[in-house]
């Protein structure tokens, strides 16, 4: 039987705007992102058989839970649809990927609607950070003096990796200096009109502040309202859906390979358990190797290019080595060649990624999945990796305690 996951296209919002600033709220752009999805698919509400929502902390910003319930009430098709919320902090999308796949995989269902959405600029900028703060992490027990613990907690995995082989500021400046001219190539993107200098990403006091330890304010991914959907459907329904629109089946991309690891919340705890291997996160190391493993790839090199999760540079970083696009602790070489950037051996986050696209904690690995069929289809535009057929993604939640990477492709 042929099991494989599908991917039937899907939608994201403009990661730009201001939901509140708009008079928009969390319901109506979870409406709006479903709807636009299911005609942009070019699918019928009917179509869908279940549906899986992924967000961190809605009821922290909108006073909203239960938000598989907003599918039953955004259109009549979808009253008694079987629903449900994932969460995992900023793995939280992925989760909900991974659930809607398992259930396909099982035989339950022929196709998945799964949403990522969070708002997350109602509030101001300190309140946020508290948000997305202590509740990612553990809570009552890490960071309970910083004023700002994710922009801490990467700036000391920038301190280990200086500790133990070295690492240039310039290296990570060239990180988000590239992220930010790739978004400006995405019509979604939040950054997409912003102007930089060299300086904005220089160890200028003025131009690019010290948000905390070696972490500037160009080093760290954005506070983003957006949502982002995509349907996942088994081979029959992907073949009936193929024919109907003319098209084969081998041109529509599915799930090739996933991995999935969590680690103990603590950052400390993490540390500990890499630091008798060459990886400082042995975990998430895991999670992309058995993904693929589990696509059947040997690794790095049979791959286009990585949507990875940059929430701030220093995890784009680790990233890059933990893929294997080089050696343990040799991420900077890969900045320094351009091995990352279009038309690079491996480019990386063409869309712009967290820093340049932007980050709506709920819709990350929701949107990453999004961007992979938009590559393996080449609909991607003016960010596309040319002759793209399988793309992976790394998506975090917390200091890396829950860890999802999938391969895409075709």
């Amino acid at each position: 039987m042929d099991n494989r996951v599908y991917i039937l296209g899907g939608y994201q919002t403009d990661f730009a705007q201001n939901w509140a600033r708009n008079g928009t709220e969390i319901f109506d752009a979870f409406s709006h992102t479903v709807q636009t999805a299911v005609e942009t698919a070019g699918l019928e509400p009917e179509d869908i058989e279940v549906a899986h929502v992924g967000n961190f902390a809605a009821e922290l910003f909108c006073r909203q839970g239960h938000l598989g319930g907003f599918f039953a009430a955004l259109h009549p098709a979808f009253s008694g649809l079987p629903a449900s919320r994932h969460e995992a902090a900023c793995a939280s999308g992925s989760i909900a990927a991974l659930s809607a796949s398992a259930e396909i995989e099982a035989g339950r269902y022929g196709i998945a609607a799964v949403i990522g959405v969070e708002q997350m600029r109602n509030v101001p900028g300190q309140l946020a950070a508290e948000y997305i703060g202590a509740p990612a992490m553990w809570s009552g027990h890490e960071c309970t003096d910083v004023t700002y613990p994710w922009p801490h907690l990467f700036s000391e995995l920038g301190e280990e990796y200086d500790q133990r082989y070295g690492l240039r500021q310039e290296h990570l400046a060239g990180i988000a200096k590239l992220n930010f001219a790739n978004a400006k190539r995405n019509p979604n993107a939040q950054t997409r009109r912003w102007e930089f200098t060299e300086a904005s990403f220089a160890e200028d006091d003025q131009a690019n502040p010290v948000i905390e330890g070696r972490i500037r304010k160009h080093d760290c991914g954005q506070i983003t309202d957006g949502a982002a959907t995509i349907f996942l459907a088994s081979a029959e329904k992907a073949a009936e859906f193929a024919k109907r629109r003319g098209i084969a089946l081998d041109d529509l991309p599915y799930i090739k390979g996933w991995g999935h690891r969590t680690a103990p919340i603590s950052y400390e705890q993490k540390l500990k358990e890499g630091r008798s291997g060459d990886y400082v996160f042995p975990h998430v190391r895991g999670a992309i190797t058995d993904a693929f493993r589990r696509a059947g790839m040997n690794g790095v090199e049979d791959i286009d290019g990585i949507e990875t999760h940059d929430c701030f540079t220093t995890t784009e970083y680790m990233a890059i080595d933990h893929f294997g696009i080089t050696a343990p602790g040799q991420s900077w070489q890969a900045v320094e060649q351009g091995d990352i950037e279009l038309g690079g051996r491996i480019p990386v986050n063409a869309s712009g990624g967290l820093i340049g696209l932007g980050h709506p904690v709920g819709a990350t690995g929701v949107r990453m999945l999004l961007d992979c069929y938009k590559q393996t289809t080449g609909t991607a535009g003016d960010y596309q990796i040319e002759g793209a057929n399988n793309l992976a993604t790394l998506n975090i939640g917390g200091s890396a305690t829950t860890t999802v990477s999938f391969i895409v492709g075709r």
